[in-house]
């Protein structure tokens, strides 16, 4: 740069004013930004995950290939289904659901339940598609989050990725907005503790949140959860617990007096 007209000690200011904050500027170009802040333009950017597609899997709140068990009395909102196995295996009652009880034959709850093999062969097909994409993303914005422990956190848009079991044992907070997508791999299994409650916010939507576990899935007792399991394994709810969610599990699902909620 030239500098007309300007004096050699005023001349030199500039020179080290303009060196000086090019010395605070990060890598993508903020001064001064702490490590925080940086962390945070990640997840801004993590809110363009791509949409996820469970096909005909998502009409239902619950589908499972082993089976529905159930303390009575739970309270269903949204489809339920069950396959390959024999409508034996749903254990719900007609009362228990506000919805449609799909089987594969014409065991199961009557006088409630609709025979339909192929639409129940296509939701499993499609559910087993989605686990697979969702489980295969790869580069997570956030790798181990509190070496398998993220109680008490608030989570932000982005792709996560636990290698160890994961446990929640005290309240969280699910935050961003209407459009952003959350994504949570789970190598191994998630427990949810007692009582525990996961609170929403910033407009966050319970169906743009998919928990995606290689391992078993348990929601302790009154606890509360956000967003759409999609199990490899089994997924169960202990007294009382509630989901606004769906739980798409390629074994059993377990009811015991709890509430399910299409989101």
């Amino acid at each position: 740069m030239k500098l007309k007209n300007v004096s050699p000690i005023i001349a030199l200011l500039m020179v080290v004013l303009v060196s000086g904050c090019s010395k605070d500027l990060g890598s993508n170009g903020s001064a001064g930004m702490p490590s925080d802040m940086k962390s945070a333009n990640v997840h801004l950017k993590s809110g363009s995950l791509a949409e996820v597609n469970l096909g005909v899997a998502g009409d239902f709140v619950i589908l499972s290939k082993t089976g529905v068990t159930d303390v009575y009395k739970s309270a269903v909102l949204g489809d339920v289904g069950t396959s390959p196995i024999t409508g034996a295996a749903m254990l719900l009652k007609c009362n228990e659901v506000t919805g449609t009880i799909y089987t594969v034959d014409a065991a199961g709850p009557l006088p409630c339940r609709v025979t339909n093999a192929t639409r129940l062969g296509t939701a499993v097909l499609d559910m087993q598609a989605a686990y697979t994409e969702l489980a295969g993303r790869i580069n997570p914005d956030f790798l181990n989050l509190g070496a398998g422990n993220i109680g008490g956190k608030t989570l932000t848009p982005g792709l996560y990725k636990w290698t160890s079991p994961l446990i929640i044992p005290a309240d969280i907070t699910i935050s961003g907005g209407p459009n952003d997508i959350f994504v949570f791999q789970l190598d191994q299994t998630l427990m949810v503790s007692s009582a525990v409650r996961m609170t929403l916010a910033g407009g966050v939507q319970a169906k743009n949140i998919f928990w995606v576990s290689a391992g078993a899935v348990i929601l302790g007792t009154t606890s509360h959860f956000e967003g759409n399991i999609i199990g490899k394994t089994s997924i169960s709810m202990l007294t009382g617990s509630t989901i606004n969610g769906r739980m798409l599990a390629q074994t059993a699902v377990t009811l015991q007096m709890s509430t399910v909620v299409m989101p």
